[in-house]
């Protein structure tokens, strides 16, 4: 496919937000450094038309590297018995969301395993603090598959948004990145409950993971138009040392870029991140992943002592540095690609905010199913 050819799908793309399965795997195979200036280029205009050339910061808080899951890919699985683990109290979490808010974040990320440690009243307990400390504040968790009515527990308790990436939408390729435990279609029905249950959700893929192919990753955007995310998280796949997948090769800057920039075409409205993992395979990753479309970066909160055992892959950026430094730094680096780091909740085009319908609380955007 020539550059003219190349120039017409990305145009289609741009006017349409859609291209045929065919189409896509051939933009996809055939990218070029001219066809990914091309396509930032009109990734720009459609986040800008709907964002401007505004950044949100979202301060990350990695609770606990506990985790039940056994995942062949991920360096905190339950298996890798040379892992340090630790898990943050509730005073430390609250201590953390402070210093963010005096920093400047509205929004809160808190990640971890999926760690029994800390029940489904537990999460809703810090849920109701953080929220009641920083009433102004989003607080968005990413802790793995759970039941509805947890889910529904913790979006009464006042969490906004749910982060679950699906990883990959073929059963066949997600069962060989996991244990017989876990189940495609299960990781499936938790994204279907939290659009249902209101959650401002996230989902996305991980990519040129050990045996995806080019269908895959078109059958990831075809899941997606389905599930209509809010926000979408993309990275290459980074190998850790202590797991199965040790000796494969790493995921490229490149197509992690590219598909930053097909994805911001096909989803305009969506907050979608530049990566740590981006950056740490770049390092200049997450400026590149800004100018590629994407709106959100995630600065880390965690106390430093606890950022170096948070090890999803190896080689991760940003594990030494004091909060203030790390935020420091991300600014500039957004201001250096001629975007604007914002304080703002910075929640997705559209939304209306959440309201009380008897006992349960709703998304006042329509949530659509399919």
């Amino acid at each position: 496919m020539n550059m003219e050819e190349t120039r017409q799908l990305i145009d289609k793309l741009f006017e349409q937000a859609d291209l045929e399965d065919a189409q896509l795997e051939s933009l996809i195979d055939g990218r070029t450094d001219e066809a990914a200036s091309y396509l930032f280029e009109k990734a720009r205009v459609r986040r800008n038309e709907n964002y401007g050339n505004k950044v949100f910061l979202r301060g990350l808080i990695e609770f606990t590297n506990y985790c039940r899951n056994n995942c062949y890919y991920c360096g905190i699985r339950c298996g890798n018995t040379g892992c340090e683990r630790y898990r943050l109290s509730t005073q430390q979490i609250a201590q953390c969301a402070d210093q963010g808010y005096e920093l400047g974040f509205r929004t809160f990320v808190l990640q971890g395993g999926e760690d029994p440690y800390y029940t489904d009243e537990m999460i809703a307990g810090i849920v109701r603090q953080l929220k009641e400390a920083h009433p102004d504040c989003a607080v968005t968790l990413s802790i793995g598959e759970r039941t509805k009515e947890t889910y529904r527990l913790w979006y009464e308790a006042g969490a906004d948004r749910y982060l679950l990436r699906h990883e990959t939408a073929d059963k066949a390729h997600y069962e060989k990145l996991h244990p017989a435990s876990m189940s495609f279609e299960n990781r499936m029905r938790c994204l279907y409950d939290l659009k249902e249950i209101g959650f401002q959700t996230g989902a996305g893929m991980m990519l040129e993971s050990p045996f995806q192919t080019t269908a895959n990753i078109v059958k990831d955007l075809r899941f997606m138009q389905d599930l209509k995310p809010e926000m979408i998280g993309i990275g290459p796949f980074i190998p850790h040392k202590d797991t199965p997948f040790r000796d494969h090769e790493a995921g490229s800057a490149k197509l992690t870029l590219f598909m930053l920039g097909i994805l911001r075409l096909m989803f305009p409205e969506a907050l979608i991140p530049a990566t740590t993992a981006l950056g740490t395979v770049d390092g200049r990753g997450r400026e590149k992943g800004i100018e590629a479309g994407a709106n959100v970066v995630m600065p880390n909160l965690s106390p430093a002592g606890v950022r170096e055992k948070y090890l999803l892959y190896d080689g991760k950026i940003c594990t030494g540095d004091e909060a203030a430094v790390c935020i420091d730094c991300m600014k500039r680096r957004i201001a250096s690609v001629g975007c604007e780091a914002v304080v703002a909740r910075g929640d997705v085009k559209g939304y209306a905010g959440r309201k009380l319908s008897g006992k349960a609380m709703t998304d006042t955007r329509q949530v659509i199913m399919p």
